[in-house]
């Protein structure tokens, strides 16, 4: 039986990472991203449908997934990967930046999630979270970032006790600094970091776990870090 996995943020870093594992899987795919020339290299290398689109946009968050059902007739495996980290002390920070990332963080991936839920009920499927390590703790710099991946991860816990019924699990991923363009500003050099692989092979083992097993949340430290990845 074929099985369909729709990714979002699925042209880079973790989203990519998780996209080709997925493929590696046997699952067709449906990839999602603002940037269409990024966009398309990526779906060109995995054979994967491309949709262009802003998941801070409502409409395009239902288009999203009727344009992948419309290809695949089933989703299997939503990845909620698309992400937007700006970083300022809550006193400074500007209110439409504010606003993106809650836009896109939270407020999309709700929606998109909102979206898939019926067709993830009929393949009694999961939906995979990508929470940040600064959700689980104080994020001075990161506070609006960190407040939208806790609120994910609340959301994460959330879905998993109101569709359990229905065989749907959800998982959020809590990473560390991972080799992507998003963690350039941190300073830490690019082979001390989390490879965005790693995180895509967490979702590979969660996804061969019995039906009666779920991880509804996992924290991937960076070696050599006490508290995780405190900025």
């Amino acid at each position: 039986m074929e099985r369909a996995a729709l990714v979002t943020g699925g042209s880079s870093g973790i989203g990519l990472a998780i996209a080709r594992m997925l493929r590696d899987e046997g699952f067709d795919l449906t990839l999602v991203s603002r940037r269409p020339e990024k966009l398309d290299v990526a779906a060109d290398e995995l054979d994967a449908v491309p949709v262009a689109a802003d998941v801070s946009n409502a409409e395009d968050c239902s288009r999203i997934v009727k344009e992948h059902v419309d290809r695949f007739g089933r989703l299997d495996v939503l990845v909620n990967s698309a992400g937007i980290g700006i970083g300022g002390r809550v006193e400074d920070l500007p209110v439409k930046h504010l606003d993106l990332q809650l836009g896109i963080n939270l407020r999309g991936l709700f929606l998109v999630t909102q979206a898939a839920i019926p067709l993830l009920r009929e393949s009694r499927g999961w939906i995979v979270n990508l929470a940040s390590i600064a959700g689980t703790m104080p994020t001075p710099g990161l506070s609006v970032y960190g407040a939208t991946k806790a609120a994910v991860i609340s959301l994460t816990r959330s879905l998993n006790a109101e569709l359990e019924a229905d065989g749907v699990r959800a998982i959020a991923l809590c990473p560390g600094f991972v080799d992507t363009p998003m963690a350039q500003w941190s300073g830490i050099e690019p082979d001390e970091m989390i490879r965005p692989e790693d995180c895509a092979e967490v979702v590979r083992m969660v996804l061969r776990l019995s039906p009666h097993a779920r991880i509804p949340q996992v924290v991937i430290e960076r070696v050599g870090t006490t508290n995780g990845d405190v900025p």
